[in-house]
């Protein structure tokens, strides 16, 4: 069975079942980019829940997850806990180093990774990553280097669309099916 047509490309289906850690930009991939203040300063943002699911399911099947953003955020570090995601980096466009450090932490190599971002501080790792990845709402110059680009928006299931293109081209994909049917989640 196969989700998404797409996911038939050799080029993609080879380096999926490699990942063993998925990076993901937060501003424009988890969220739709936009920043929302209110009248006192206070920053807002808004996350899918699809996504959530998604990210919590990859995380089960045994695949780290890891936030890289630019920007500093006390509700990223709040949706990261809610998430169980270890692995949060705020406030550096750095994210190269960052992912290379992540990576020689958790003893994994680059091809074993896949990142996703949206615009030029996340040019390097997409181009670098194992499977490097965006979304439909980066500009063109950021969705040519990628070898996926989702379907879906960022923060309208365009983690969902990746996490679930994971589980299926690992083979998850079945049992995770399995496991919701017969009421066993």
């Amino acid at each position: 069975m196969v989700l998404d047509p797409r996911l038939n490309h050799p080029a993609l289906v080879e380096r999926a079942r490699h990942v063993r850690l998925l990076a993901l930009d937060v501003d424009g991939v988890m969220t739709d980019g936009q920043l929302y203040f209110q009248a006192d300063g206070q920053e807002t943002k808004a996350f899918s829940t699809q996504d959530g699911q998604g990210i919590k399911l990859l995380r089960q099947a045994g695949v780290e997850v890891a936030l890289i953003t630019g920007r500093d955020s006390p509700m990223v570090t709040r949706r990261a806990a809610a998430l169980g995601i270890e692995h949060v980096f705020q406030g550096s466009d750095a994210k190269l180093d960052l992912l290379r450090r992540l990576i020689q932490r958790l003893g994994l190599e680059m091809h074993q990774v896949a990142y996703c971002g949206d615009d030029l501080p996340d040019l390097a790792p997409i181009k670098r990553a194992g499977l490097g990845i965006s979304v439909p709402n980066a500009p063109r110059y950021i969705r040519e280097h990628a070898v996926w680009v989702t379907e879906r928006a960022g923060g309208h299931g365009a983690v969902r669309e990746i996490c679930d293109g994971l589980l299926e081209l690992q083979g998850h994909w079945a049992s995770v099916l399995d496991t919701y049917l017969h009421g066993q989640a």
